[in-house]
């Protein structure tokens, strides 16, 4: 869906930010009758927040913006599958349609991992799309990664 492209490159240039940032690149946003709700990208190292990945920081600004904790009829975009924490958290804020980038083979819950999406024991059901811009957010993801080791590396063994 053309939509979905245009929202999804919108979340990679946010997940650009965070790899700028020195965060792990992945961002997300919230979008509603195609109007922008809010907007995050990781910064768990920055904010001192364990809970500060993208997702969360994108439910926060919309709910914030909206008045409102739950967001029903919206979409979150994010360039990568979401992790539990995240996704509990789009369920609690009613989210309708959750679309991905990148699939995350650890730790995400929706494909890779535990198939929460397909759990009958929730109250509220989500619509999953995924593989939108894939390449690209896992291409961040790789580069991210391959960049820090390469610098640690060269710091050598006391990381210092």
């Amino acid at each position: 869906m053309q939509d979905d492209e245009y929202w999804m490159d919108r979340a990679l240039a946010l997940a650009e930010r965070a790899g700028d940032e020195g965060e792990v690149p992945v961002g997300a946003l919230v979008v509603r009758d195609g109007q922008l709700l809010g907007e995050g990208w990781n910064r768990p190292i920055g904010a001192h927040d364990p809970t500060g990945h993208a997702e969360v920081n994108a439910l926060r600004d919309a709910a914030a913006r909206q008045g409102n904790y739950r967001l029903p009829g919206a979409t979150l975009y994010v360039t990568i599958e979401p992790c539990t924490m995240c996704f509990g958290a789009l369920m609690h804020a009613r989210i309708a349609r959750l679309v991905y980038g990148a699939r995350e083979p650890r730790a995400g819950v929706c494909e890779s991992q535990l198939g929460l999406p397909e759990r009958t024991f929730y109250n509220h059901r989500v619509e999953v799309v995924s593989g939108v811009a894939a390449e690209r957010a896992a291409g961040l993801l790789r580069d991210f990664f391959r960049e820090r080791r390469v610098r640690d590396a060269d710091r050598g063994p006391d990381r210092g």
